[in-house]
């Protein structure tokens, strides 16, 4: 068993709805990151890393998104930025940040993870380092992106099939 979490994690808030008693629909094996990336698509924006800071904007705008992965070639991993890079360096750099380019706020040293890797784990992950945003990687190539809010949604859509299966057996 990992460390003790805090009720205020996320990784707590898992533990308290029974994610570890609880199996995916394929009962006795974890739920894993291909179950998410099944669910929610595997699309990725990229951005190249000489773009400027305000074209990142426009594309996290017109996208709806949060972060956006860095690769020049649109198939590796060169970095990722988000929202809170940006605000960041809006505050210690002022508004002449907007015209620099990505590569100038981006992180560089990125986690990724692969369609094997166990929810639980890159729960754990994202919470302990505090990031919302994972590339999903194969053999060195970009496939999907995962964020927090794409586990907490697999989460809940898996405790409401449980839930509708218990409500037919007990309704039989």
């Amino acid at each position: 068993m990992g460390p003790a979490y805090g009720d205020n994690s996320f990784f707590g808030l898992l533990s308290a709805v029974g994610w570890r008693e609880t199996k995916s629909r394929d009962y006795g094996r974890a739920m894993r990151i291909s179950d998410v990336i099944r669910r929610k698509g595997d699309g990725v924006v990229t951005l190249r890393s000489d773009a400027t800071v305000l074209r990142l904007l426009e594309i996290l705008e017109k996208h709806h998104i949060g972060a956006v992965v860095v690769s020049d070639d649109g198939s590796t991993v060169s970095g990722i930025v988000s929202e809170r890079d940006v605000v960041r360096h809006l505050h210690s750099d002022g508004v002449g940040v907007l015209d620099q380019t990505v590569a100038m706020i981006m992180t560089s040293d990125v986690q990724t993870c692969t369609p094997q890797d166990d929810i639980e784990d890159l729960a754990r992950v994202m919470t302990e380092r505090r990031f919302r945003h994972i590339p999903v990687v194969v053999d060195g190539n970009l496939k999907a992106i995962v964020s927090i809010g794409d586990i907490v949604k697999g989460r809940i859509d898996e405790l409401q099939t449980e839930r509708d299966h218990l409500v037919g057996y007990i309704q039989q």
